[in-house]
Order: C-alpha cells, then sequence, then structure tokens
C-alpha cells in the first residue's frame, strides 16, 4: 500500500493517528517511500545539499554538492564531521555528574547515583538543539550509535543508485 505525501509528512511530525501508524509499521513498505520521506526533509532544511540518509530527527549524512564529500549536519546547516566519524566528539557537550545537576531533571531522592551514571547531552553547537543524550558510568567513552551500510542499504534493501561520494582528504 502506497501513502500520500501528506500522510508521510504527518508521520514525520508525530501527527498520525495510532492504528494507521501500526499499520504503516507492520506493513512491507512501499518502494516510493524512502524517496518521499526524504524529500519531505529535504524541503524543510535551509540548505541544497542531498540528504543522504537521516540520523536522527534533525541530524542527517549529506552530500555536499561541491566536493560529493559525505558529513554529518545538523538541520541548522552545521556540520559536525565526516560520516564515518563519531559526530558526537564535534558536538558541545553537558554532563551531568553532580546530584545538583542531575536533580534538574530527576525527582529529589530518583536522580542515579553521580558516581555510578552520569548523563552526557549532546548539542549542536550552532543552533543548541539536543540531539542524544547518553546514561553511562562516568569512565566510559563516548559512545558510537552506529555507522549505517549505506550501500547495502540502498542497493539490497531499497534497490537504488548509492549517492556518489568522495572521501575526505
Amino acid at each position: 500500500m502506497a501513502y500520500t505525501r501528506a500522510k508521510i509528512a504527518d508521520l514525520v511530525d508525530g501527527k498520525i493517528d495510532h492504528d494507521t501508524l501500526h499499520q504503516m509499521l507492520s506493513t512491507p513498505k512501499d518502494p516510493e517511500r524512502f524517496a518521499t520521506y526524504i524529500e519531505i526533509l529535504q524541503d524543510r532544511v535551509p540548505w541544497d545539499d542531498r540528504i543522504v540518509l537521516p540520523l536522527g530527527p534533525k541530524l542527517y549524512i549529506v552530500q555536499l554538492k561541491t566536493s560529493k564529500q559525505w558529513m554529518i549536519r545538523c538541520e541548522c546547516g552545521h556540520d559536525f564531521c565526516g560520516w564515518r566519524e563519531n559526530w558526537k566528539l564535534h558536538a558541545r557537550i553537558h554532563v551531568r555528574d553532580t546530584p545538583e545537576k542531575l536533580e534538574q531533571i530527576y525527582p529529589r531522592l530518583m536522580a542515579p547515583t553521580s558516581t555510578w551514571q552520569v548523563l552526557r547531552e549532546y548539542y549542536c553547537p550552532e543552533c543548541g538543539t539536543l540531539h542524544d543524550v547518553e546514561a553511562p558510568t562516568p569512565w566510559y567513552p563516548v559512545i558510537r550509535d552506529f555507522e549505517p551500510d549505506i550501500d547495502t542499504f540502498y542497493k539490497d534493501w531499497l534497490g537504488l543508485q548509492v549517492p556518489e561520494r568522495a572521501e575526505a582528504a
């Protein structure tokens, strides 16, 4: 079943009813859905570089028009780094590592013990969008969420040609 552009836009905006959402998630995807989804996202960003893959609600892997390099970019246009790097290492990081900082978001006596767990918040240095939150032990290194296999996703899952890319120098 193919969904209209308006229905997919409602999905992106979180305005879709529960029954339709369940149906969209549990049935095979129509072949055009990913392309329509990318078009909707592309229309909403203030830049022209091509979105290759969304990584989060306002975070994307994009193909630069001028060089064909793939970068990780915030919706505001801030480029974090090359797509194979951990973008979190280029973000503004706020660490909640004291009882006082943790109690800003948790009710008193319900916060984790800061010697056992901290919260790391990753923000865009340009627009301040919160892109991710981790809850590791204090000594644990920055977590890399995943490195997508874009070639396999495009070729084998979507049946599409992989967007051209130039590797960083």
